[in-house]
């Protein structure tokens, strides 16, 4: 699959390692930065998604998407994103990312606006529930981080390019390739959010570590076992 991810941002909230890991499969094992682990709300715009060959339909392949996700490593040592939930506002990508990756989609009715150096997103989870789930969030985009201020936690949150889901019972990996995130400051004005709840996790408590970009292209590779 081909496609853009544009005004991502990324929130991320440390979690007790013993916390995350009850909620991975048995061949994944939480990789941890600090002797935490992380776990990162990341709300964004999807734009033009198409399988090789083919052109991008603009309504279809342009909707807002909303991912909780964690950082884990497996028995070969590879390293990547494991997803609690992807929320997306079109029911074709929801429908297409279970069938096609196995991969925990919901069905959501969801908004991305920006101006004037402010993101607004919306989220309220339709299907498959549970009912209520949701995520709005206002941020406040900042400067462009400088070289010296991309420290080893802003790379390891940002910087992951495979991603795991389970697939017919087996372990599964499909590499993402993307050039480096152009990475902003920005500042959360408002969070309304059970997301993290609903996944199964304890409320999000203390600041948050909090990154935004513009957007990167993106490519993401089949699966292998």
């Amino acid at each position: 699959m081909y496609h853009r991810w544009e005004r991502m941002t990324f929130v991320h909230w440390r979690y007790r390692p013993e916390q995350v890991q009850a909620l991975l499969p048995a061949q994944l094992s939480v990789e941890s930065f600090d002797g935490a682990a992380w776990v990162g709300l990341t709300p964004f715009l999807m734009r033009g998604v198409r399988v090789p060959g083919t052109p991008a339909l603009p309504w279809l392949s342009t909707f807002p998407e909303t991912n909780l996700r964690t950082y884990v490593r497996d028995a070969r040592g590879r390293t990547g994103i494991w997803f609690f939930s992807l929320d997306a506002g079109r029911l074709p990508a929801t429908l297409g990312g279970r069938a096609g990756y196995g991969l925990p989609y919901f069905w959501s009715g969801m908004s991305v606006e920006a101006r004037n150096g402010r993101t607004d997103y919306r989220c309220r989870r339709r299907l498959p529930g549970p009912a209520g789930a949701r995520c709005d969030a206002r941020v406040e985009i900042g400067v462009p981080l400088l070289e010296r201020e991309r420290d080893e936690l802003a790379h390891f949150l940002t910087a992951r390019f495979r991603l795991f889901s389970i697939v017919a019972g087996r372990l599964a990996a499909a590499r993402v390739e993307h050039p480096p995130w152009p990475l902003h400051h920005a500042h959360l004005d408002g969070l309304d959010q059970n997301l993290v709840q609903a996944a199964g996790l304890p409320a999000p408590a203390g600041r948050p570590a909090l990154h935004a970009s513009p957007g990167v292209p993106v490519r993401v590779g089949m699966w292998s076992w």
